[in-house]
């Protein structure tokens, strides 16, 4: 695995979450699937996809997938379609994806490599369709799956692991030929956030900052990252001096001389590769009001995990679990 360096860079991405979750959802993802009988007959398929590269025209039903973006395999995991080969992208090992869709594989894929593949690898698994909807957007990338099969790549914001839950499971229901069960996935989604939002009034409106910290120091997560996303939905606003860093990334580099920007009402920070006590006993750390003042948290690894995949069964957990962990941490007309 490449080292993950801060700003939006592929090695980014790959260190942007890492997962470790109870499989007490692996259900909630498949579940939509598993009552629904609404992929069309092969002789009727036809689909058309708008992605950054143009139209992506699907004349025949998917047989043989490969599963290369983030997240792009448990997505069709939780459609009911079992990739033939998948990318590992936060080093799982065994079938490549989170504890909650454990058992999900009933064959297991070819695991494939992430920001460098091996093109004769995959076309020596004959897929007719290739899925690479959350990635870097790299049109070479691109170019040369697109030789091997047909290829479902970012749509047109999705630079940069950009690519939001809804677009990817929109993009991929459909062009498995599964969009009753894309809408029914997304629905649970929506059901659950919802829930969860009227269950804790009290992050209405409260600032929220999301940070990290590597080997190469703090960072924090802007609008389009789907952690960021996740707690916007559960009512929180974001914080517009880190905001203003963004230009066009999913992730801000914090020097030690700025650390005050994951400064909020409430300051959640994942350990990237480190041990949580690098965070907690950074006197720097320490001084940031936040903190200060025990409005923050230090995520474990599983919730860490969790949260940053962003696929549906992940955020199902994630709604189960994370807002329990930081009630405690919004003070009453703080």
């Amino acid at each position: 695995m490449p080292r993950w360096v801060g700003i939006v860079t592929v090695a980014a991405a790959l260190m942007t979450g890492l997962i470790g979750c109870s499989s007490n959802t692996s259900d909630n993802g498949q579940e939509a699937t598993e009552n629904s009988n609404s992929t069309p007959p092969a002789d009727s398929f036809k689909e058309t996809i708008e992605t950054k590269f143009g139209q992506v025209k699907l004349t025949e039903q998917p047989k043989r997938v490969v599963a290369l973006g983030w997240g792009d395999a448990e997505t069709a995991l939780s459609l009911g379609v079992q990739p033939v080969g998948a990318s590992d992208w936060l080093a799982f090992g065994g079938n490549g994806v989170g504890p909650w869709l454990k058992d999900a594989y009933k064959t297991s894929p070819t695991i494939l490599g992430t920001t460098e593949l091996d093109y004769e690898q995959i076309a020596a698994l004959h897929p007719d369709l290739i899925l690479d909807v959350k990635s870097s957007g790299d049109e070479t990338r691109y170019k040369r799956l697109s030789e091997i099969a047909t290829t479902v790549g970012v749509p047109a914001d999705g630079d940069n692991y950009l690519t939001s839950t809804n677009e990817q499971v929109e993009m991929i229901a459909k062009a498995l030929g599964k969009e009753k069960e894309g809408e029914a996935l997304l629905k649970q989604v929506d059901d659950a956030f919802a829930k969860a939002a009227k269950d804790h009034p009290e992050f209405t409106d409260k600032t929220i900052v999301v940070g990290a910290y590597s080997s190469e120091g703090f960072g924090a997560y802007v609008k389009g990252d789907a952690r960021i996303d996740f707690m916007t939905r559960l009512g929180f606003k974001t914080k517009d001096a880190v905001e203003k860093l963004a230009d066009g990334n999913f992730y801000v580099k914090v020097s030690d001389e700025q650390l005050d920007l994951l400064d909020a009402d409430v300051t959640v920070v994942m350990p990237i590769w480190v041990d949580a006590k690098e965070i907690t006993n950074n006197k720097l750390f320490q001084k940031i009001p936040s903190v200060a003042a025990s409005r923050s948290i230090v995520l474990d690894e599983d919730t860490a995990n969790a949260f940053s995949t962003g696929t549906v069964p992940s955020l199902l957990w994630t709604i189960e679990h994370l807002p329990l962990q930081i009630k405690a941490l919004v003070q009453p007309g703080a």
